[in-house]
């Protein structure tokens, strides 16, 4: 019953088209660009327990390398592929302090990593426009299919996003997943047990930073318009609530965290200036009373 939360999701969510209207359709394909981030800094922080708050600048990478190389003629799979590939490689680089520093220390490592992006996007204006962005940033399109329409391009992000659910789901249930829990658990013991704790480490920030980067690419078509300010420490921040809100080191918990904090501030804004008051309490109420997140619901529902 339990795996069954993820793959209830996906046909839910192939449903929806059919009975959102325009801006409810943003907010649910926003929410799978948001899911997909949740599931690789899951991987990172929950399965392996490396805290990274520079989950935003791996996102810049997928969202740039989509906007350039479509200013270029190029196809929107050939640009998700190098945002993906960029997200890899720098999460390599990124990964190399978990193996001498952790925790808070680590934090700082990746939080400065994600200002070094932003000021990069910002500063570097003849490849990414700078403070004023890309804009006109085209959906995919194959030959004659195009995914220009909001319902298309929302199925078109469905479609990938169940294949990083797959290929996630494919990683934890591996010997990879029993090893990144390991190495959560306790390093002393893992090593001793034969685990690689260089190897594991740095695959487990550069798979979640890939990841990010395939999120980021989708979430820049969505919008057709990108700047470094949707990059910041901010969303990193965001990220990390929709994993630790929704369920650290659970495989639902993404699901589950990418709705809430998606979904929340769009119910909440009726109440105009105190929403943020609002949102803020049922965090914080919801971190008092859930410590472990949402999941716990799912967990007394099915009696465990």
């Amino acid at each position: 019953m339990r795996r069954l939360l993820p793959l209830g999701a996906l046909v839910l969510g192939a449903l929806l088209p059919l009975a959102f209207e325009q801006y409810k359709l943003y907010v649910a394909s926003l929410t799978l660009v948001y899911l997909i981030l949740a599931i690789g800094l899951n991987l990172t922080l929950g399965y392996a327990g490396q805290i990274s708050l520079g989950h935003a600048a791996f996102m810049a990478l997928g969202s740039y390398a989509v906007a350039i190389l479509g200013q270029r003629g190029l196809p929107f799979e050939v640009g998700l592929a190098v945002g993906a590939a960029l997200g890899f490689f720098w999460g390599l680089v990124v990964g190399f302090p978990a193996l001498k520093v952790k925790h808070h220390y680590l934090a700082m490592v990746t939080l400065g990593f994600n200002i070094i992006v932003f000021l990069v996007l910002r500063n570097w204006e003849s490849l990414t426009g700078g403070s004023f962005g890309i804009s006109e940033i085209a959906r995919p399109a194959w030959g004659p299919i195009s995914f220009k329409s909001d319902r298309a391009y929302y199925l078109y992000m469905l479609g990938w996003a169940a294949v990083v659910v797959t290929s996630a789901y494919w990683i934890l249930t591996s010997r990879w997943g029993r090893a990144f829990r390991a190495i959560r658990e306790n390093e002393m013991r893992a090593e001793v047990v034969g685990v690689s704790l260089r190897n594991y480490k740095l695959m487990a920030f550069a798979i979640g930073a890939a990841y990010a980067g395939i999120g980021g690419a989708l979430f820049a078509p969505l919008l057709s318009y990108i700047d470094p300010g949707a990059y910041t420490l901010d969303r990193s921040i965001q990220f990390l609530m929709m994993v630790v809100m929704g369920g650290l080191g659970r495989f639902e918990g993404p699901f589950i965290g990418a709705v809430l904090v998606t979904v929340l501030p769009e119910i909440l804004r009726a109440s105009e200036g105190l929403y943020l008051i609002i949102y803020a309490l049922a965090v914080i109420l919801m971190m008092l009373f859930m410590p472990k997140g949402l999941v716990a619901l799912w967990d007394r529902a099915l009696g465990n």
